[in-house]
């Protein structure tokens, strides 16, 4: 079995992969593969997702497609799954993929014309009208409930904007972040209460919305900044280790002291 496929076949290598998991789950394979069935592998497929994120966030190329692989797997081995109940084959899920976007790319694959976001996404709706699907219309209720809450808000906000319930430009979502940090401050001026949750979340709704005006993903600029904030506590962990203390026996003053002198380290030059 060849599995160096460097610059090789991907329909070869694909088809031996299949091959290596109908191993795995047939007779003599393994118990814990032959165990699996869709909803088991729901937590893990998830996980194995956030994990090519986080590889893609590093640029590393050889995480990128170790983590590419890892998700890879989960694919055959629930089309797999699906083609021993009779259901579907992996031949089918990628043909069927490959059908959806020439269909769907007739300015590609066709004689279509678009030059505008606005003409390729009426192209695309066109599309799944033919297809039976009827023609999205840009309501709330289009946002799933599944995605992370970041995401979805950044999408609720963008299918409002689409329907005219928007700010002219930034500074009016930049002014709405005030409004609610100032509500969240008067919020907590009181005792406990249901309203500082609600604040709160208000004031993150408006940020993600800043956001979405200046192009930013919100999920990935946060996903960045606790990459940020563990790399930076991990230098304040090893400079209190050189001498000989820890965070729980280190002042407050001192790990804030480290800190301020890492991000001046990191600071770029001008």
């Amino acid at each position: 079995m060849n599995l160096n496929g460097k610059h090789g076949d991907p329909g070869a290598a694909l088809n031996e992969f299949v091959a290596i998991v109908r191993r795995l789950r047939g007779p003599g394979g393994c118990p814990w593969d032959a165990q699996q069935t869709p909803e088991t592998l729901k937590t893990y497929l998830l996980e194995e997702a956030y994990e090519l994120i986080e590889a893609l966030d590093s640029n590393d190329p050889g995480k990128i497609k170790e983590e590419l692989g890892d998700l890879l797997l989960h694919l055959v081995f629930l089309s797999d799954l699906y083609e021993e109940r009779g259901n579907f084959s992996l031949a089918e899920v990628t043909a069927g993929i490959a059908a959806k976007m020439i269909h769907r790319h007739p300015h590609v694959f066709g004689d279509a014309k678009a030059e505008t976001q606005e003409e390729l996404r009426r192209l695309w709706q066109q599309a799944k009208a033919q297809e039976g699907k009827p023609a999205a219309v840009p309501t709330l209720g289009q946002v799933s409930p599944a995605l992370p809450a970041l995401v979805r808000a950044q999408r609720l906000g963008e299918a409002a904007a689409r329907l005219g319930f928007d700010w002219p430009n930034v500074k009016g979502a930049l002014d709405k972040v005030e409004e609610e940090w100032q509500e969240l401050r008067q919020a907590l001026s009181q005792p406990a209460n249901p309203a500082w949750e609600e604040e709160l979340g208000d004031l993150l709704f408006s940020v993600v919305n800043v956001a979405r005006f200046l192009n930013i993903d919100s999920e990935g600029a946060l996903r960045r900044t606790i990459y940020k904030f563990i790399k930076r506590f991990n230098v304040v962990e090893r400079t209190l280790a050189k001498e000989g203390k820890t965070p729980e026996t280190a002042t407050l003053e001192e790990m804030d002291a480290i800190w301020e002198a890492c991000k001046k380290e990191k600071a770029p030059s001008r």
